[in-house]
């Protein structure tokens, strides 16, 4: 009876306050973009994208999407509850995905599907519970059969709580100067081959990670 009210209150109450207490910090910090130029002529065009970011970096994401076009990769898991219902007030959606091959598929089709229809994806490729800062082969999966660009994005936060946690998660703290970097659209070609897909996994990975430290760096004045 316990877990089960716990769950409750986990499900229905906790979401609105965290909304409430992101809509608050996000008052009191101010935003600076880096290298959005190219995901904005995308969307000018008329395009979409699917972006991609580490678990750890998740929580001020909204703070960086303006669009009511979006969704989010996330599991089935009790805590992705948590987390979509989070999302859904700020206008994302979500793509509930799963480790089981049948989920996964489903998942997948779900995701291009969205993708099609004109929607944002957006996955944390080391998600949900790890290895830290290792994308899965899904990510790059999805490109190739979709033809939609991998847009790489993280942040950091001048001042900011680095949680001792698998994924290090970064909590900015009030009236600190949030960086949001972007990378450049990149397109998976749709006849790539198993060996050369691996290698632009290695290189989104590596890519993923140097974007992050160099927000770091920016968050740091170095």
């Amino acid at each position: 009876m316990f877990k089960r009210f716990k769950h409750l209150v986990l499900i229905h109450c906790i979401p609105p306050l965290v909304w409430f207490f992101l809509c608050t910090l996000r008052m009191t910090i101010r935003v600076k973009q880096v290298n959005r130029e190219g995901i904005d002529r995308l969307w000018e065009q008329g395009g979409n994208a699917i972006f991609c970011f580490w678990h750890g970096r998740l929580l001020a994401m909204p703070f960086s999407y303006k669009r009511k076009r979006g969704k989010v990769l996330i599991s089935r898991h009790r805590d992705g509850e948590f987390i979509a219902r989070i999302v859904n007030y700020f206008g994302i959606g979500a793509v509930r995905g799963s480790h089981k091959k049948q989920g996964a598929v489903s998942s997948l089709r779900e995701m291009l599907k969205e993708l099609r229809a004109g929607t944002d994806m957006a996955i944390t490729p080391d998600g949900p519970k790890g290895p830290r800062h290792e994308i899965k082969g899904g990510l790059v999966e999805l490109a190739r059969l979709s033809q939609y660009p991998i847009v790489m994005l993280t942040y950091s936060a001048t001042r900011k709580k680095v949680f001792n946690s698998w994924d290090h998660f970064v909590l900015p703290y009030p009236f600190s100067t949030i960086f949001f970097l972007w990378g450049d659209p990149i397109y998976i070609k749709k006849d790539a081959k198993a060996d050369d897909l691996e290698i632009i996994r290695q290189e989104l990975e590596r890519g993923l990670i140097a974007l992050t430290e160099k927000a770091d760096q920016l968050a740091c004045g170095n």
